[in-house]
């Protein structure tokens, strides 16, 4: 596969970002958990009539076309984009294009570590414990990249040459890719079945990102398959977790310990005799 990199698409910075408002943990309200087939948000929240029925968005396979009609919709699709990023026919009735990833991932992705002066530091520590160490780094928020593909390219496939692209070596099957959709102020996300095929759905769509957009997330499927993390990554996990519980242990005592305070301090004015009436009046 090729990839093609905008400015924006550059390997970004790989340093921890403890101090990131993307939340670290699996459990935290930042998290985006909108994981189920569908999920809709309101962009606005003024009122508007109510339809009969709500839109749903479509998860089965589009409707095959022939060589002559895909032919006739990549001409469509490239009148209408402003880019070099075309897409091209083939005689056996395939097609290739780009398509564009955004990375929505609230977890620290592993990485090997460096080759470079690590063998006098760790070489004798790989040799004794046979340990494969990697570096966890998060992405940059909204990282993007443009992928090469072809119309037979599955969306496995995608997620596992991204991941190559970022050099991660986390198992693929912890990530998932998502059909984005904006309709109506509401936007859908649906997750895409191993065998669909990105490129195309991206022909159909058309070149709008708001009609369609793709988007790679952590695979959620109701509960965390633990088994298919290393022991580092889970030591890492446990710490961030106690770290997040301590600061929202730290948010909840601020409150009430404000709350009381406000408290006290009405009833001491409320049980001074004639608070309220001498507020008004002034020394003579």
């Amino acid at each position: 596969m090729k990839d093609a990199v905008s400015g924006s698409d550059k390997n970004p910075s790989f340093g921890k970002t403890w101090g990131s408002s993307t939340s670290s943990g699996y459990c935290s309200g930042d998290s985006d958990s909108e994981f189920e087939q569908y999920f809709t948000a309101r962009t606005s929240f003024i009122c508007k009539p109510k339809k009969e029925k709500d839109e749903q968005v479509k998860c089965g396979k589009q409707q095959e076309l022939s060589g002559t009609e895909i032919q006739q919709k990549v001409k469509e699709y490239n009148a209408q984009i402003n880019s070099n990023l075309f897409m091209n026919p083939n005689k056996d009735g395939s097609y290739t294009g780009f398509i564009k990833v955004q990375f929505k991932l609230v977890r620290p992705v592993s990485v090997p570590p460096p080759r470079k002066g690590t063998a006098t530091q760790d070489g004798a520590g790989k040799k004794n414990g046979g340990v494969k160490r990697c570096t966890s780094f998060y992405l940059p928020k909204d990282t993007s990249k443009h992928l090469h593909i072809s119309s037979r390219t599955c969306a496995r496939e995608v997620i596992e040459a991204l991941l190559k692209k970022f050099t991660v070596v986390d198992n693929p099957g912890k990530f998932a890719l998502f059909e984005r959709t904006e309709r109506h102020d509401q936007v859908f996300l649906r997750k895409l079945s191993d065998d669909e095929r990105p490129l195309e759905l991206r022909l159909y769509a058309g070149p709008n990102e708001k009609a369609l957009s793709l988007v790679l997330k952590e695979n959620e499927t109701g509960e965390v398959n633990w088994d298919a993390f290393s022991m580092p990554e889970l030591k890492n996990f446990v710490r961030m977790l106690q770290r997040e519980e301590e600061e929202h242990v730290k948010q909840i005592l601020q409150r009430y310990a404000l709350a009381r305070t406000r408290m006290q301090e009405a009833q001491a004015a409320a049980s001074i005799p004639g608070g309220s009436s001498a507020c008004g009046s002034t020394p003579g």
